[in-house]
């Protein structure tokens, strides 16, 4: 029988192996995000209730985290961030820390009181700043934008702050 399931396997090897190709190239787009794909147009609502835009990130090298009070690897990365931080802020680096619209906003201002977070947390209310950012849904889910506002990596889950604070600063160097 000839199921959707099964009928690739059906094409010639040269057609599958082009199939599993595009598949998993679409899979790690969809991880990592495009070099060069500009960050979606969108506002985040800050704990003070002001705002800050993508386009007000452009001319520093940014980190758009989306998050959760709930979520504990998002609650163990915080102090990692926190030093991420401070160590580049000066340089021209920022971080929004955005929590999800399921975070009740008690208890993310609650978080960022008690921890004292030195950097932007904004609340997605409705939700719509995640649909714009490729509809995160799992968190932490983080975006490294250049000066151009370029999303250059996208992390899902934690990331390798190494790692990170390589290319922060092979960013940070960029004219």
């Amino acid at each position: 029988m000839n199921t959707p399931l099964t009928s690739h396997w059906n094409l010639p090897s040269p057609a599958r192996r082009s199939l599993n190709t595009a598949c998993a190239l679409g899979l790690l787009l969809t991880l990592w995000g495009c070099a060069g794909e500009r960050a979606p147009e969108s506002s985040f609502v800050l704990l003070d209730g002001s705002t800050i835009s993508t386009q007000q990130l452009q001319g520093k090298v940014s980190l758009v985290n989306f998050w959760a009070t709930s979520c504990t690897s998002c609650v163990a990365e915080m102090p990692e961030l926190m030093t991420t931080y401070n160590k580049f802020k000066d340089r021209g680096y920022e971080t929004v820390a955005v929590a999800m619209s399921y975070d009740p906003p008690s208890y993310v201002v609650n978080f960022a009181q008690t921890r004292q977070l030195p950097f932007k947390v904004a609340i997605d209310n409705t939700g719509s700043v995640a649909r714009a950012w490729g509809d995160v849904k799992l968190t932490p889910t983080t975006f490294l934008l250049n000066k151009r506002g370029e999303v250059v990596k996208r992390f899902v889950g934690t990331p390798d702050f190494v790692e990170l604070h390589q290319l922060i600063d092979k960013l940070l160097a960029e004219s």
